[in-house]
């Protein structure tokens, strides 16, 4: 009964024009959600928090290359401000012969460094797209099916505010041109001009 009620209401003709268009944005690294979300906390500060929210991105660990943006560039890692204060192994063992060596050493293995970092990254990609395309199901019109045609703002009454349908239609598919472009035409058989993506499409159920 309930299966019969959701498939009701979703070929329901208000409920399909009516329907949210789904903008779903990209993905982002998580780094960059934290850096928004200070920047929009500070409101007018956010131009004096920029060079801090910069170190921070670029001495944290890229998930997709498992290494900081600072040791691809310099070839080591970056000595962050608190640990100049709280004495660690790293500057109580300091030894100048020592580290001018061991950077020799860090600046010969920088182009490896940053090659098995470009594989990690390509690798990841790779990870994510198979993913995403398990998620994505096929969408394609063929001559005479009927679809709803997304209302563009050119097209949107502006007596109807917010209240003004998000889709228009149904029109019947007139031609299948390819590439996810297809010809419309009225219900009486009248042909609109332009080419339509499918993008700007759905299947009319009702």
């Amino acid at each position: 009964m309930q299966r019969d009620c959701i498939l009701k209401v979703k070929t329901c003709d208000n409920y399909e024009k009516y329907a949210a268009i789904s903008m779903k944005p990209a993905e982002v690294l998580d780094s960059m959600e934290v850096m928004r979300k200070k920047l929009t906390d500070a409101k007018v500060e956010w131009a004096d928090l920029i060079p801090e929210i910069l170190w921070s991105y670029n001495t944290t660990i890229q998930t997709t290359i498992g290494e900081t943006p600072f040791k691809l560039v310099y070839g080591t890692e970056a000595l962050i401000p608190i640990k100049v204060g709280i004495p660690t192994l790293r500057a109580e063992l300091y030894n100048q012969n020592h580290n001018i060596d061991t950077r020799k050493a860090e600046l010969d293995l920088v182009e490896e460094n940053r090659d098995v970092a470009a594989i990690k990254q390509k690798a990841m990609k790779q990870l994510i797209e198979r993913r995403h395309n398990k998620k994505v199901v096929p969408r394609t019109f063929s001559k005479g099916d009927l679809v709803l045609r997304r209302t563009e703002e050119p097209r949107r009454p502006s007596s109807h505010g917010k209240l003004v349908a998000n889709w228009e239609g149904p029109f019947r598919i007139a031609k299948v041109l390819g590439m996810g472009a297809y010809q419309l035409q009225t219900l009486k058989g009248d042909s609109l001009s332009g080419n339509w993506n499918i993008s700007s499409l759905k299947l009319y159920r009702s």
